[in-house]
């Protein structure tokens, strides 16, 4: 059952229409994972009255958009085009969700396509070293892997596997939401007055202290560490403190990432916070690039700033700031259309009632110096590093690793 939803969002020139379906890459079987890529790719390639290259031509005569994604919890698919065309154009997500074409030449042209993105992201070794880390930390669940999925289990997909899927697929929860009036949608001005209880997931994953590293030799010049731990569902009410704290390490030159490593030492390539939205416990890391000169130096730092985090509250000034900040960035997530469109039907598929801009801010103003410890203490007491760079380097940063956490 497709439930749909309109957004009065002020009038545009445009329509944009966006499902999720509920179930993406956690859907992937054992010894299939990446199948959900390869059927995500395979609706948007031709379906009842349309092949690949007539949907195609179909769409760019109107100047229009269409667009897939895979996420770990859902499959996004969404259109765009000018008002005067969206009558024309929007039955077409219909058919594709319902009346795909998931013809077998296609699926071999997306099966190659997912094994040589694989082989391209293994290029990158902030890729490797994130999927060690999110293996050490998830171990079997599908958080744990790649949403386009394991090389040696995409050479083994048969297109009548893809075909099994698409009848699961077929099952599976779907939401729809769109700013233009004719979908006939539930106006969402109604659902956001609405109060959801709030409920946090757990994995339940008990691992050992020495489940908690792992290490890429490789030979180039650079180190790269990632250290964190899964955290919290976007269910949870510990979800905001947990972006305020996001926001204290990772936003903007007045962040403590950047103050500490950029200002005071010069001595990264890349910082930040990975914290994205899930269904489930999300991750949450702080991932840096050093040259191997610099590696253990930036490890104590590392280690330092964690450590305060576990033992020393934020002060006032830093929660203010760090707030404001956070504010500031859901306001730049309003600009687009196509975002707020996504991240609100998105959350209606997690069982979340989005909230006014009133309300987000009133929560986030509630949020206390103490609510923030107390998560850190919860999540990070034990956290999981992966790093990689020089054998050597990492030895010894895995020595200093076992006595420091």
């Amino acid at each position: 059952m497709l439930k749909r939803y309109f957004l009065n969002n002020k009038k545009r020139n445009f329509s944009t229409a966006s499902i999720w379906i509920k179930g993406g890459s956690d859907m992937d079987s054992t010894g299939k994972k990446g199948i959900n890529k390869i059927l995500c790719s395979l609706l948007t390639r031709g379906c009842e009255g349309f092949n690949n290259f007539t949907l195609s031509e179909y769409i760019e005569s109107y100047g229009a958009e269409l667009n897939q994604e895979i996420f770990e919890d859902g499959i996004s698919i969404s259109i765009k085009s000018l008002n005067e065309h969206f009558s024309k154009l929007y039955p077409l997500l219909d058919l594709i969700i319902k009346k795909p074409t998931l013809s077998e030449i296609e699926f071999q042209k997306v099966k190659k396509s997912s094994i040589d993105f694989i082989k391209k992201d293994r290029e990158n070794p902030f890729n490797i070293c994130f999927e060690k880390w999110r293996k050490i930390v998830y171990s079997n669940h599908p958080y744990a892997f790649s949403t386009i999925g394991i090389a040696d289990d995409i050479s083994k997909i048969t297109h009548k596997d893809v075909l099994d899927e698409f009848n699961n697929f077929k099952s599976r929860e779907k939401y729809l939401i769109s700013n233009n009036p004719e979908i006939n949608g539930e106006n969402f001005g109604t659902i956001e007055k609405k109060i959801l209880k709030e409920k946090s997931d757990s994995l339940n994953i008990n691992l050992t202290n020495s489940n908690r590293f792992d290490y890429i030799n490789t030979d180039s010049n650079q180190m790269i560490m990632m250290m964190g731990d899964q955290t919290c569902s976007r269910r949870s009410s510990e979800y905001l403190p947990l972006k305020v704290l996001e926001s204290y390490l990772s936003y903007g030159m007045s962040a403590a990432l950047f103050k500490l490593f950029r200002e005071k030492h010069g001595i990264t390539y890349d910082l930040g916070v990975y914290y994205p939205i899930r269904s489930g416990n999300a991750p949450f890391l702080i991932y840096l690039s050093v040259s191997n000169e610099q590696a253990l130096f930036a490890f104590e730092l590392l280690s330092t700033l964690w450590k305060n985090l576990l033992f020393n509250p934020l002060t006032d000034a830093e929660i203010f700031l760090a707030k404001e900040k956070l504010k500031g960035s859901f306001l730049l997530g309003n600009q687009s259309l196509d975002e707020i469109l996504q991240r609100k039907i998105q959350l209606v598929s997690y069982g979340i009632s989005p909230i006014s801009e009133i309300e987000l801010n009133s929560k986030i103003e509630e949020i206390c110096s103490l609510d923030i410890f107390k998560l850190t203490n919860k999540y990070f007491s034990k956290p999981f590093l992966s790093i990689s760079g020089n054998k050597n380097m990492c030895l010894e940063i895995s020595n200093r690793w076992k006595k420091n956490f």
